[in-house]
Order: C-alpha cells, then structure tokens, then sequence
C-alpha cells in the first residue's frame, strides 16, 4: 500500500495537472496550467513542485537544466488519505453522519440518487 500523504489545497491544484497529464511534465508546463488561473507567481508553483517531491507525491527527472516532474502517488490514494482525515476531523470518524449529511445537503440527480441506493443495497448484502 502507498504512502499516505497529506497535501494542502495549492498543493491539490499542481497534482491535478500532473495526473491528468499523459506523461511527465515540465515546470514551465505546470507554471503555465495553474499559476494565471490562482493568481499565483511561477516561484510559487516552484516551491509547491519542490514541497510535493519532499513530501513523496512527485517524482521528477533533469534534462540539463529543465525539470520533468511525475506523480508517484494516484489520486486515489490521496483522496483515501484525504476523506478518512475529513471523516475523523468533522464527523469523529461516523461514516453514517457524514453521508446522511452529505444525501441532505448535496444537490443529488435521479440517476446519483439510484446509484447512492444500489451501492448501499450491495453493502448490505454483502453483510459488511
């Protein structure tokens, strides 16, 4: 099982760039797809590329003096690290809190209504 690691928000915007991309990716690349829309400097996402291979979530190769960064960390990963801190932080932990609030509170479409009861129905059965 992979790492878990914790990522702020900036942090989240210059991964999401980096999963959704086909292959590693330049800095400037990664400059030039978060920095205009956050109002952020190409120094900034400098130091969130640095911070995120510190962290283990990046990986980067040198070509001369150009940088190639990758995920080494999915997404998923992430996002299970993320909602179990979410979950103890906000709800201590109670999964049925937690997603009653969200089927109360969440503007839900017919179709995400019947997905949301077959994935609970399959739960059940599965006596789990």
């Amino acid at each position: 099982m992979a790492k878990a690691i914790n990522i702020s928000d900036a942090e989240w915007e210059v991964m999401r760039v980096l999963w959704a991309a086909d292959g590693p990716r330049s800095a400037g690349d990664v400059v030039g797809a978060v920095a205009a829309p956050n109002g952020w400097s190409p120094r900034t996402v400098k130091t969130l590329l640095n911070r995120l291979v510190r962290k283990g979530a990046l990986g980067f190769r040198a070509e001369g003096n150009r940088y190639h960064y990758f995920p080494k960390i999915t997404r998923d990963v992430v996002v299970r690290t993320e909602s179990r801190s979410f979950l103890s932080r906000v709800f201590g932990g109670a999964a049925g809190p937690m997603l009653a609030h969200f089927v109360n509170e969440a503007p839900l479409t017919p179709d995400e209504i019947r997905q949301l009861r077959e994935l609970l129905e399959r739960r059940e059965r599965k006596g789990k």
